[in-house]
């Protein structure tokens, strides 16, 4: 095949530097570019840090799902072979709509986020991943994915805090994060979009397969980064970490060969459906037929918003003229700007407006914990979390049942919470005060039973806690000698954060991470008086992480302790000046 005039040289000469360099362009890269890599669709240019790491960024892993391919599961990436692609800027954010949490219009945290709220961003060409290793000759590194959280609705791999470089160094490893179709683009029910086909395509679960596709990525190409492709840990957070449970459980996962995943982290996140859960839990997955009723009313509302029906009667009968193929055609011209309005201009207010994996059968089993308790998951050892104060990020919830209070426990808009924290200084002295944050009703937040202490706690107790019992009791009970626990309860922030947050859901990232520049929380979490403190832990916890990246259990001697297995908890704190680690049998 000829290539076009110019490439023929530069392929000539690429592969001359290949030639020379010990190992070619694999694992070492070339002796005169390390960062020169090959992959199986074709070579990427990455670039060296100031951290002494290689990274490289917005590797495509399967191609845009865009137009036909919106709802469909991924497919591979097209090749680029006789060039070389430049690997030195994130991809695309997923399309959202946006949240604090989002990447507002610049695909980074900056001021955009504050001004796009509720605004669709990001785009539907998404998927790619990114790599950080250390700037050595190693190879056979650990491999540690993340998958990052965000309600599976946002959330974004540029996002600072989970840049790989410096746990990348700590723990030695090589650090993959992965973008992956987030809300109604990366979960639908719909029965119209289902032609019987393909299996995975009619099963909704499009960004679990997006996550198993990523994964297929990593096990052909992270030998050519320095990575153990036979030793790949799957992280995540929250909502990534509901999908790190939903790999581990889904049947194509199990099934595969090779192997895809050996080792599995989830912080703050479960996989309990209400069924499997004590009265009045909250559960952590829906069942299929919750997000059914999403796919059917995005359907009628979004006629109805295009003026085709009026009200729901009219939009089944409009339905029923029409094939699963035109219906398919109409929802798939919609811009995501259109749907993501009728979402949250329609469905929220059904109570519609969420997202996350189907237990369909297919990608993921209609009950995952059941699946465990019967041995039918991918066992691997493992590693759960929680926050101690998880629910002190979501206190709006509080206003759900007055046994939680029965009103939100926040005063602030998300706008207004962004712009305070956007250009807040933690090391002056206070500018903002508890009584502005949190309704009175809650105060003292030590109060005994009312405070917002107790009230998040009971919140705590009926959703992460609950979820976090059942998985954990079911997992225990099938690998007893390979499955660990930590509490995160850092709160050193200045006041009154301390008591606002505390250690909150998510504020164990940066410590995981260890990123603690400008990110959502950072103004607010992280001041020079407790630095030393925090820098401690988070190294511990890098540490921790890569020893059991490389072998399967997290003890070393960073911790300062021995790690116990589930059900005794190792308790992640500090103080402002050293770390603080111990263990609640």
């Amino acid at each position: 095949m000829a290539l076009r005039p110019g490439l023929g040289r530069l392929f000539l000469a690429t592969l001359t530097a290949c030639a020379a360099a010990l190992g070619g362009c694999g694992g070492n890269g070339d002796a005169a570019s390390p960062t020169l890599r090959d992959t199986a669709y074709g070579m990427v240019q990455g670039s060296e840090l100031s951290t002494g790491t290689w990274a490289w960024k917005g590797l495509p892993y399967a191609k845009a799902p865009v137009g036909a391919l919106r709802w469909k599961a991924p497919v591979e990436p097209d090749s680029w072979n006789g060039t070389i692609r430049p690997a030195t800027q994130f991809g695309n954010a997923c399309v959202q709509y946006g949240r604090i949490y989002g990447p507002g219009a610049n695909n980074t945290y900056d001021a955009t986020i504050g001004t796009t709220l509720n605004q669709a961003v990001g785009s539907e060409d998404c998927l790619y991943l990114n790599i950080w290793r250390p700037a050595t000759g190693d190879d056979k590194l650990p491999v540690i994915v993340f998958i990052h959280g965000g309600s599976n609705v946002s959330g974004y791999t540029a996002d600072p805090v989970y840049d790989g470089a410096t746990l990348a160094k700590t723990a030695n490893a090589v650090v993959v994060s992965v973008n992956y179709r987030l809300g109604i683009f990366g979960w639908l029910n719909l029965p119209q979009l289902k032609d019987g086909s393909s299996a995975n395509d009619d099963s909704g679960n499009f960004a679990t397969l997006d996550t198993i596709q990523a994964l297929r990525f990593i096990n052909r190409n992270i030998a050519n980064f320095g990575g153990d492709p036979g030793n790949v840990t799957v992280t995540g957070q929250s909502a990534g970490a509901i999908n790190v449970y939903a790999l581990m459980t889904s049947p194509l996962m199990v099934n595969a060969s090779p192997k895809l995943m050996h080792r599995a982290v989830a912080m703050s996140g479960g996989i309990s459906l209400a069924s499997n859960l004590p009265p009045g839990s909250l559960p952590t997955l829906n069942p299929a037929t919750t997000a059914l009723a999403q796919g059917n009313a995005l359907l009628q509302q979004q006629l109805i918003a295009d003026g085709l029906a009026t009200d729901v009667a009219s939009a089944n009968a409009y339905i029923a003229t029409q094939t699963k193929a035109q219906l398919a055609a109409y929802l798939r011209s919609k811009s995501p700007a259109a749907l993501l309005g009728t979402l949250l201009g329609r469905l929220a207010a059904l109570g519609l407006a969420g997202s996350g994996p189907i237990p369909e059968g297919t990608v993921l089993p209609v009950d995952p914990v059941a699946s465990i308790n019967a041995g039918n998951y991918l066992k691997v050892p493992f590693i759960a979390s929680n926050t101690r104060d998880e629910a002190k990020l979501f206190p709006t919830f509080l206003a759900l049942s007055p046994a939680l209070g029965g009103v939100s426990g926040r005063l602030v808009s998300d706008a207004t919470l962004f712009s305070n924290h956007f250009g807040y200084n933690p090391n002056a002295a206070p500018t903002t005060t508890v009584q502005q944050w949190i309704p009175t009703q809650y105060l003292p937040v030590t109060t005994p039973v009312t405070g917002f202490n107790a009230r998040t706690d009971l919140l705590n107790t009926i959703f992460f806690i609950a979820s976090r019992n059942n998985v954990m009791a079911a997992l225990k009970a099938q690998q007893p000698a390979s499955v660990w626990y930590y509490r995160f309860d850092w709160d050193e922030e200045p006041a009154p954060w301390n008591d606002i947050y505390g250690a909150a859901h998510a504020f164990d990232l940066p410590f995981m991470f260890g990123n603690f520049g400008p990110s959502l929380f950072s103004n607010v979490a992280n001041s020079t008086a407790n630095q030393a403190g925090r820098l401690a832990l988070s190294d511990a916890m890098m540490k921790s992480l890569g020893a059991f990246a490389r072998s399967g259990d997290p003890n070393t001697g960073a911790l300062g302790v021995t790690w116990p297995t589930w059900p005794a908890q190792l308790l992640f704190d500090a103080s402002a000046t050293a770390k603080a680690i111990t263990v609640q049998p």
